[in-house]
């Protein structure tokens, strides 16, 4: 009697882990699992950016993982990991996108394959993605140029230095500052942008040859952390310091530093935290099948001496 009672038990658990196994197949029992792919860790920005995705997900429960090509150039090998990304079957995939134009074939491939995906950051030209969130880079680049036009009296001669011409974030961040100016200050010229790849090294060879090759300039924009990182170089190098307006995005010690030191005047802050955050409370949502907005404005500050060590701009930079 005992042993027909043990094989009975046995039995009953050997069909249980069947019907657990089936459960866990049919993803009744399934870990969440989403894959965020941004566009490097070339800049502490991502790093942040990685800490609140983390968070977000300890806080939810679900699994992610974070990865990103060594420069903001490479764009062939974040398609790659995208790729790779989705040959993992996750459930749902976060996307910044170096090239807004050419990556939207990876969205259209996660949407084949019923993988909602939520951009951050920087996005691309499709409606696919359930959401986007990331500053509004557009009000962003005016509002430095506003802060351009007023430290520099409303007239003179002004450059702009971007990473690249292909993701959103960079065409958004230059064309919003140059269009403001362009509209409401008709005095101040502006110099054809030029571009350094987000390499601070490369960035402070391009702002150094246009600042030689420019006597009169009065201002000097920066649309991300490299870039401006770049711009306080080559204005510490060239003793520039008083005798030129610069302004960056984003912060990293090195641009902190040349705030609070001068060389800089100032700078747009982002909330990378925030951004990491809600991609992925957002993409979660999106695998549940619930409703999230097309776009969230993570926001931005403006910093300079004056509030650099304010409790606003505290809670957004990232020394």
């Amino acid at each position: 009697m005992k042993k027909v009672v043990l094989v009975l038990l046995c039995l009953c658990m050997a069909l249980t882990g069947v019907f657990a196994a089936g459960r866990q197949q049919d993803g009744m029992a399934k870990e969440v699992y989403i894959a965020m792919v941004s566009k490097g860790y070339q800049h502490q920005f991502w790093q942040y950016v990685a800490l609140g995705a983390e968070k977000a997900a300890k806080e939810l429960g679900i699994r992610i993982t974070f990865e990103g090509p060594e420069s903001e150039t490479m764009i062939d090998k974040q398609t790659d990991m995208f790729v790779t990304a989705l040959g993992r079957n996750p459930q749902g995939i976060c996307f910044a996108a170096l090239d807004k134009q050419a990556q939207v074939t990876l969205v259209e491939q996660a949407k084949a394959k019923g993988i909602p995906v939520v951009t951050f950051d920087a996005t691309v030209d499709s409606d696919i993605p359930a959401s986007f969130v990331a500053t509004d880079s557009e009000a962003a680049g005016a509002a430095a140029a506003e802060k351009m036009a007023a430290a520099i009296g409303g007239s003179g001669k002004v450059a702009v230095i971007a990473s690249d011409k292909t993701n959103s974030t960079q065409i958004l961040r230059r064309d919003g500052f140059i269009n403001l100016m362009k509209a409401k200050y008709p005095n101040i010229q502006i110099l054809e942008p030029q571009y350094g790849d987000g390499d601070p090294l490369k960035s402070t060879e391009v702002c150094k040859a246009v600042i030689n090759a420019n006597p009169d300039l009065k201002g000097y924009y920066a649309c991300n952390e490299g870039s401006a990182i770049g711009l306080a170089n080559a204005m510490t190098e060239l003793n520039m310091k008083d005798k030129l307006i610069g302004i960056g995005f984003d912060s990293g010690k090195t641009q902190i530093d040349a705030i609070r030191n001068g060389i800089l005047y100032g700078a747009i802050q982002q909330n990378p935290v925030k951004i990491g955050y809600e991609a992925v409370n957002l993409c979660l949502k999106a695998i549940k099948g619930e409703s999230v907005p097309k776009v969230v404005d993570s926001g931005f500050v403006w910093s300079d001496q004056s509030n650099i060590d304010s409790p606003e701009v505290k809670a957004v930079i990232y020394e």
